[in-house]
């Protein structure tokens, strides 16, 4: 039994289906949210006679690549199970705009949502986000940015709310200002906000780097987050986590940290089996998911 279950543990950790995985399919592709190329969701529905919870699923890649056919197993197992419905957003990279068009993408996926929510059979009341690496900054974005909402807008979906009730970033960079004081070599750090890579840290303009952190919008009517890291990242340090949770802790938002211990950037790709069993009760809880 000690076999099977470390063999198991394993077959999670290398993201293979355990229970058909490989059965769940979008139920639409490249439904466009905008006038970009870019600006699409893949949209996975479960069978449901009731509206479901909607999770918003925002992949990583340095902002630069990376896919929303990216989708982690536990979200499509939730899908299968019939609890949730996931909409994977693309957005545009760093190739075609710098921040904050990315930031803005997704909150525009999140109100194109709502604006979908009685043809798809999904609560609007009952959204959550997710993402690792460039999709967990984006994720803290969703989560912590103010509601976008303009009720005067010509546009019925720009009336329509950007907030989510709960937030599980993997992985995900919250704090420019770190750049000063750790070692951080990838160039998507910079390419982000329109420095060439290995520019220092010094010379980078210090109200891009506050604008482009998502620790910047922290506030007291923040939702709960449950926050992923590895303590062994090199590409995205665990001060990260560390100063996003110490932030959302004072302000009085409801917050978890889940540190993997030895766990490296991989753990972005939210399969690692610790970080699952936490999610998936933290995700049913704010969604009142019985």
């Amino acid at each position: 039994m000690k076999l099977k279950a470390l063999v198991i543990a394993a077959l999670v950790l290398a993201g293979v289906p355990l229970w058909g995985q490989q059965t769940v399919i979008p139920s639409r592709k490249d439904v466009s949210y905008g006038d970009h190329k870019a600006q699409a969701v893949d949209v996975y529905l479960p069978k449901s006679d009731q509206p479901t919870p909607a999770m918003i699923y925002i992949h990583g890649g340095g902002w630069r690549g990376g896919s929303k056919s990216s989708v982690p197993f536990f979200l499509k197992r939730a899908v299968a199970e019939g609890w949730l419905a996931v909409l994977s957003v693309e957005y545009r990279f760093t190739n075609v705009a710098t921040h904050p068009a990315q930031k803005n993408d997704c909150l525009r996926a999140v109100q194109f949502v709502r604006s979908k929510a009685k043809e798809w059979n999904i609560d609007p009341t009952r959204l959550a986000a997710t993402g690792g690496s460039a999709g967990g900054h984006l994720t803290m974005f969703v989560a912590l940015h103010d509601d976008v909402a303009d009720p005067d807008s010509e546009d019925p979906v720009a009336r329509l709310s950007s907030r989510v009730h709960c937030a599980v970033p993997f992985a995900g960079p919250s704090d420019w200002s770190l750049l000063s004081t750790i070692k951080h070599d990838h160039p998507a750090y910079r390419q982000l906000i329109g420095y060439e890579p290995g520019t220092p840290a010094g010379d980078m303009d210090e109200a891009r780097k506050k604008k482009v952190s998502p620790i910047t919008y922290v506030s007291a009517d923040d939702p709960p987050m449950m926050i992923v890291h590895g303590d062994a990242d090199v590409i995205v340090p665990l001060a990260h986590a560390d100063r996003m949770f110490e932030r959302l802790k004072s302000a009085g938002v409801e917050v978890d940290l889940v540190t993997i211990k030895g766990g490296k950037h991989n753990v972005a790709g939210a399969g690692h089996p610790e970080a699952i069993n936490k999610a998936v009760p933290f995700i049913k809880k704010h969604l009142k998911v019985k």
